[in-house]
């Protein structure tokens, strides 16, 4: 979740020109342009779209730099478990990055609205949330018969680990420091006594009037 250059650029030039920033099917929706936030998501890499956006969450900065290193992580126990950058370790529920680094939660759910997405490759394109239905059902799809694959930053990995029996068997001191950095597109690694969730991470570079407050 590092040198993101391009997608920073592809920001300020929706900013530079002012110009409204849209794909087929949005109704000419206008984005204002934001500093990048990471949308951590679940589905098949092939869908464009699907059900389930009520599992997706929200990072409002990038986690990453404000990530506490696995080597720290008996300090950070032993300061209350509250890191650096003023966020709470969770054991019951907590997150790596790609470099080894325990994370802050994203925020759930993801709020309802229009968001313009890229994977920092070729693709730019909306993702449009829906409101839940009455089961709590919330439908997402992509502009443009983009792929949730062709809007995932591939470099980003992020993997949410939970306690597969007692929580105190799910620790980041058992996660297998060797095995970081992970390689882009390439699955977080398991850690003994959890359960593991890989999330594919979205760049958020604008959001649609209706929902900008929702990202703030």
């Amino acid at each position: 979740m590092r040198n993101l250059l391009h997608a920073v650029a592809v920001a300020g030039m929706v900013m530079t020109f002012a110009a409204p920033t849209h794909a087929a099917g949005t109704n000419d929706t206008k984005f204002t342009p934001v500093a990048p936030q990471y949308i951590a998501a679940l589905g098949d890499p092939a869908a464009k779209s699907g059900n389930n956006a009520q599992t997706w969450g929200l990072w409002r900065v990038d986690p990453g730099p404000r990530g506490v290193p696995l080597s720290s992580y008996k300090r950070l126990i032993e300061i209350g478990g509250v890191a650096p950058a003023r966020w709470e370790f969770d054991s019951k529920d907590w997150w790596l990055e790609e470099h080894g680094l325990i994370m802050e939660k994203p925020k759930f759910p993801l709020a309802p609205g229009k968001y313009l997405v890229t994977g920092d490759r070729e693709v730019t394109t909306v993702l449009t949330v829906h409101r839940p239905d009455k089961d709590g059902n919330q439908r997402w799809e992509l502009g443009e018969g983009a792929k949730l694959y062709d809007v995932t930053h591939l470099a980003c990995r992020s993997a949410r680990y939970t306690p597969a029996t007692s929580p105190n068997a799910c620790s980041p001191a058992n996660a297998p420091r060797s095995e970081f950095r992970v390689a882009p597109g390439r699955p977080m690694p398991p850690v003994e006594g959890c359960n593991k969730q890989d999330y594919a991470v979205l760049i958020v570079i604008g959001v649609a009037a209706e929902n900008t407050n929702a990202t703030k």
